[in-house]
Formats: C-alpha cells, structure tokens, sequence
C-alpha cells in the first residue's frame, strides 16, 4: 500500500512524478539493494528462519499458533540462487484436517512496499493503533496491541515481501532489476506461492490472495501466474483492498479524461467531508450526494469532455455549475483548468483558502504547506500521518515478538524497486498498464473464483469510482464480485468503524454459503 513521499523527500521526487499510486507515503528504513549486483555466491545458502509459538484471543475465541519468519530461497532449474524472499506465516495449531483449512497470502504495493501495512493494521495478530479521527501519529511510544480483528481464526496467514522490500533480496547473479516489473514479479511471489504450498503440503487447500493498492495489480498477475499454465495453482478468492487494474484510470495527460471521469465521485465525498458542499446537498447525506456525483460523471461529464470543443456554450456552463457544486471548487477556477481537475491540484486547491492541504491516501487528513500559494502539495499529511507508527511497530515486533535475528535494513518503502518498475507486459511497449483481462480471463476457467473489493471513499490514490469502471468492463463477472465501500481513505482499516466493518464483509467473504 503506499506513495514515496515524507518529510523530506529524495531529489527530484515530487508526488506528480511518482509513477502510480501506491501504498502508502512512508519515511524510508534503508536502502533497496543495488540493482547492479545481488549477494555473492556461496556453495549453499542456508535461509535464515525463526519459528516462535504464540496464543491469543480473537473474537472470543482462544487461538493458539505458530510464526514462522524467515527466507526463502528461489533457484534457478540448476539449483543456482536467484532471490530470498522474507515472509512470515502464521499457522494455527488445532486444525484437524488442513484440507478444509484456507491460506491467504498478502502483499502491500508500491510498487517497492513491504507488507506491514496490511500485516500490522488489519490480518495479523498484533495490531498499530493510529489516530481515527485522521489526526498525525506524533511521536513513540505508538501503542501495539493484540489484534481481535486478525483474521487468522478464519485462515492461515503468509505476508510476503518482494524482492527489493522487507528483508528480500536478489541473490547470486541476478539483480533487483530482474525482479521488479509487472510480470517478472508475478512471476517470483508465483514461485515463491509454489514453494510455501510444497514446503507445508497445502497444495489441496482453499487459497486466497489479499492485496492492497499496487498489491492489487499484483494479485491480478499473479492469478495469471499462477492459474495460467498446466501446472493450475487455482485460487478460491481474491481480495483487492483499494484497488487499481487499470491504469488509465489514473494517468493524468492531454487525451485521456478516464481520471478526470473516475475521481470526481472521490472528489464529491472529500467536499461533502470538509463541508465545502451546500445545506441542501450535506442534508442527502454522503452516500446520496456520492451517488448523484457517480451518475453526473458517467453522463453529462463524460459527454461534455468527450466533445471537448465541440461543446455548446450553455452546456458549457451547466457542466461547469454542477462541476462546481460536486467539487467544492469555483466556477472561475473550473474555467481556467478547462473543467479537467486532477487529483494533485485538488488536494491543494480545495482547502487553499484556510491555507491547509488534504491528504492523497486519505483526503480527510489536513496538513500545512510551506505556503499555500503552489500548484500541488509538498507531502501527503495522510501519508507522514501514520509512517512512523506503522514502521516503528514492524521493527519492535520483528525482533521482540518474532524472534528475528537479521540486521540488513528492512526496506520499509523503496524508491529504487519503484523508479525502476517495468511496466511492459506484452512484449510491447503498452501506455497504459491494464490487468483486469486476467481476471476476467481466470473467472472464466475456475468457476470458484470469487473477488472481494474494498474501496474508501476518501482515496485519492485509487478512487472508488474508477475501481467501478474497470469492474463494469474486462469481462469480468460481476456476479462473482462483492464490492464495499467504506468511509475512510486508502488504508480505511485506520478508521475505527471501518476496519470493524471491513473485517466483518471478509469474514463474510470466506464463507460465501453463510456456513461457518
């Protein structure tokens, strides 16, 4: 889950140039390993594991477990070393028959997140809490606390960190680079998927796959990956947390006006939220007043950018009323952006005359620029709002709870994996990304396979609204999908009320028959 972005920022790096929403803005812990060089080579690499056992209470309900933190080792079809991938698995202890028993395997985004977003703020046993009411994390100490909202009384547990985040790596002759594009890193959590399912003889359990942000892109890919060949790894569910397939829904340029289409309902949610919206409008209540904005988008919006020019004056200026009202913005200041407003330019401009900025991964944040006068924001307040506690909590788990001995910097986010992603995934140079085809393509050829989708509606990194257009296209069956929406941002899971919500409809997810 998670955009570069903090503090301080890496030269050069500036939130209009990030390549695509991710996961999460985050200080950075370290370092990505070089590109040009993976570890050197030994005559056999040993993967450093730790095993712990644990019990807890969730939902009532006495669990006891086993962690299992460590790496590894992917090799080549000589044995040679290729990558160590880290990855912690929590396996319950009294399961009877393993058969019935479903494994989910989780990943963040980034592209270059490690896990711990979705590890320490929603699945996992030990929970971060952060301020709910969107306020800044401060200082530690942060409080960790047992989780009661884990899911691991419904599934085992495998978080998984990509080469070039967490502890992962590229081994022997192999660089970061090998790993870091769409298809190459399907290909290596694919492997990796392969390895676990051998390692703890699961291959005939119900499999699940979560992702968050570009961890959704990823879980697409990777169902190609993985059910795409004779050697069928066929997946149950997949849960697609703040999700982002197509990527021209989110690439703001001359020609295409799918982001302008797809964020306005974001934008109309933020409005209400900061009370930018007229008496009339906040007395509908959010969810009517996001669902006006939804059928003006896909109509008279898209109509009226579609004629661009063409456009009749008076239809000009009734777009550009009703652009006003869903926005919060000025009919003179939809006038000088042509009626197209991107996402970076609202975060600045919606709030510009207190002189605050809104959050990109959660627009209920505000934060202060070092003046209000510019075109976009200097850092993302929803982003430096919530880092440190989730990167300090990682840290005092790994090695107080977990057991885990490796000193290496744990790549919290990498700037590196992420500026040097390959996005071909065709073997031709695509403009836009798109995966959603290959879930279309895997409902097609599994008959089981089911989508969960989570979307906040105050996500400016991976709108709602567009998530719905891809899903109406793809040839995806919607009859197999369960879509909800929350009232937070990317990351809805820091909202109180939300993460219970969120919880419940998964819960829900893993028993579509309502048996438990």
């Amino acid at each position: 889950m998670r955009v570069l972005n903090k503090k301080s920022t890496p030269a050069g790096l500036t939130w209009a140039s990030m390549l695509l929403p991710l996961l999460f803005t985050v200080s950075m812990v370290g370092h990505a390993e070089p590109a040009q060089k993976g570890e050197a080579k030994v005559d056999k690499l040993v993967p450093e594991v730790v095993t712990t056992k644990h019990k807890m209470t969730i939902q009532n309900q006495k669990i006891s477990y086993q962690a299992i933190s460590g790496e590894t080792i992917l090799e080549d079809d000589k044995g040679e070393p290729q990558a160590s991938i880290f990855s912690i698995t929590y396996l319950r202890d009294d399961v009877q028959d393993s058969s019935k028993r479903p494994v989910t395997f989780i990943f963040n985004g980034g592209p270059g997140s490690a896990s711990l977003w979705l590890h320490m703020g929603l699945f996992g046993p030990k929970r971060v809490i952060v301020p709910g009411d969107a306020k800044d994390d401060g200082a530690a100490p942060y409080r960790i606390e047992a989780n009661d909202y884990s899911l691991l009384d419904e599934s085992d547990l495998v978080f998984i960190d990509p080469v070039g985040t967490g502890f992962s790596r590229a081994l022997g002759e192999k660089k970061g680079t090998d790993f870091w594009g769409v298809k190459e890193d399907a290909q290596s959590i694919a492997e990796f998927i392969r390895r676990w399912l051998i390692e703890h003889k699961r291959w005939n359990s119900p499999k699940y796959l979560a992702g968050e942000s570009y961890g959704t892109t990823r879980a697409a890919a990777l169902v190609d990956e993985l059910q795409g060949g004779w050697t069928d790894i066929s997946v149950n569910g997949v849960m697609l947390i703040s999700s982002i397939l197509d990527f021209s829904h989110a690439r703001y340029q001359p020609g295409n006006n799918q982001p302008y289409i797809g964020f306005l309902p974001t934008m109309a949610a933020t409005a209400f939220y900061h009370n930018k919206v007229s008496d009339a409008d906040k007395a509908l209540g959010l969810e009517a007043f996001v669902e006006q904005a939804r059928q003006f988008a896909i109509k008279d919006y898209a109509l009226a950018l579609l004629q661009g020019s063409r456009l009749a004056q008076s239809d000009y200026q009734a777009v550009r009323k009703q652009l006003a009202r869903f926005t919060g913005l000025s009919e003179s200041y939809l006038d000088r952006v042509n009626l197209r407003v991107s996402a970076s330019r609202y975060t600045k401009e919606l709030l510009r005359d207190q002189d605050l900025t809104i959050g990109r991964l959660d627009s209920r944040y505000t934060g202060k620029d070092y003046d209000s006068g510019g075109d976009s924001t200097d850092n993302d307040p929803s982003g430096y709002g919530i880092d440190g506690a989730y990167t300090a909590a990682i840290h005092q788990y790994l090695y107080e709870d977990l057991g885990v001995k490796l000193s290496r910097p744990f790549n919290v986010l990498s700037t590196d994996v992420n500026r040097g992603w390959n996005w071909n995934i065709s073997g031709k140079q695509m403009h836009y990304v798109n995966v959603a085809p290959y879930l279309g393509q895997a409902q097609r050829e599994n008959k089981d396979l089911r989508i969960f989708v989570g979307n906040g509606y105050f996500d400016f990194a991976t709108p709602f609204f567009a998530t719905e257009n891809t899903f109406a296209d793809n040839g995806i069956d919607n009859s197999r999908v369960t879509m909800h929406y929350y009232k937070a941002g990317h990351m809805m899971y820091v909202e109180p009320a939300s993460l219970a919500q969120l919880v419940q409809d998964i819960r829900a997810f893993y028993h579509p028959n309502g048996v438990k």
